[in-house]
């Protein structure tokens, strides 16, 4: 049987959350395996899909379906290929920022310590900045201000001064290697954990995730039009935070700004204000949904 490219998480809440209609368009940010974008498509009766992955191998994934427009590009550039096809405002934007489980699950794409090869992590295998580059040439002070803010690692000096006295020897080139470095610094019971936050970091600076979630957070803003609705599932505290605090207030420090009057003025209003997260049926079933949170706002 043929593995799963993703299983989607909280399809239904998720999808239920954009408050679809028939006509609708909206864009699909994340599309990897499409199982939200079938969802959706099933939901919007005439109207049109826009699905972005900068990940080739997520094509392999589209339905023969003639309202569906794929774009294989960094979603950050939503709003630029959105006025490329003629569209200025959209009904509904989604967002599942969790990594694919078909890019975890092949070794040679090295984003999981599971296994021993490439220390790639590169979501768009076009680019040239990969996780070995950055491994083997950023300094000291570098590599720890990564683990630390990435990947919020107490010790990431200790494990930036053990990365740079291995590779004086030889170069860091396999997820291996970078598991072996990491697991000498690691606490005695909580080894997976750090392993997990260590290539999390890592990953985030190779593909320049929060920026890049910045820019997607405001283009979203830009092109939903009144009423239309953002959902977007995490998966750690650092995009959860971003995601939080825009929502709330547009911004992403959280401060709500006011009029003269103290009115506060803020662009969404919050459809859950308290997080949404997987039932136990779900997280059995698909371990990785554990530590998903979906937030949904309308723009008001």
């Amino acid at each position: 049987m043929k593995q799963e490219y993703h299983i989607p998480v909280m399809p239904g809440e998720s999808v239920g959350g954009l408050n679809l209609f028939d006509g609708a368009v909206v864009v699909d940010a994340t599309f990897g395996g499409g199982g939200h974008s079938r969802l959706i498509l099933d939901k919007i009766g005439e109207g049109r899909l826009f699905a972005f992955d900068q990940d080739e191998d997520a094509a392999d994934n589209l339905p023969d379906d003639d309202r569906i427009i794929f774009i294989r590009h960094n979603f950050r550039y939503v709003h630029n290929f959105l006025r490329f096809y003629g569209v200025e405002k959209v009904d509904a934007v989604f967002a599942d920022l969790g990594v694919s489980s078909h890019d975890f699950d092949i070794p040679e794409r090295g984003f999981s310590f599971r296994f021993d090869d490439k220390l790639d992590m590169r979501m768009n295998r076009s680019d040239t900045n990969d996780a070995a580059k950055i491994i083997n040439s950023y300094d000291e002070d570098s590599l720890a201000a990564v683990f630390r803010s990435y990947g919020e690692i107490r010790n990431a000096s200790v494990l930036a001064s053990e990365i740079i006295r291995y590779r004086s020897d030889r170069p860091v080139e396999t997820t291996g290697q970078l598991k072996e470095i990491a697991v000498r610094c690691a606490p005695g019971n909580g080894q997976n954990k750090y392993l997990a936050r260590v290539f999390q970091a890592l990953r985030i600076e190779v593909n320049d995730e929060i920026e890049a979630l910045k820019d997607f957070l405001q283009t979203s803003l830009d092109v939903l039009k009144p009423g239309g609705r953002l959902a977007v599932i995490t998966y750690h505290s650092l995009e959860d935070r971003l995601c939080k605090n825009f929502m709330k207030s547009g911004n992403f420090s959280g401060d709500v700004e006011k009029d003269f009057y103290g009115n506060r003025s803020t662009p969404f209003k919050l459809i859950n204000r308290k997080v949404i997260i997987p039932g136990q049926k779900e997280t059995d079933e698909n371990p990785r949904s554990r530590s998903a949170k979906l937030r949904i706002a309308e723009k008001i």
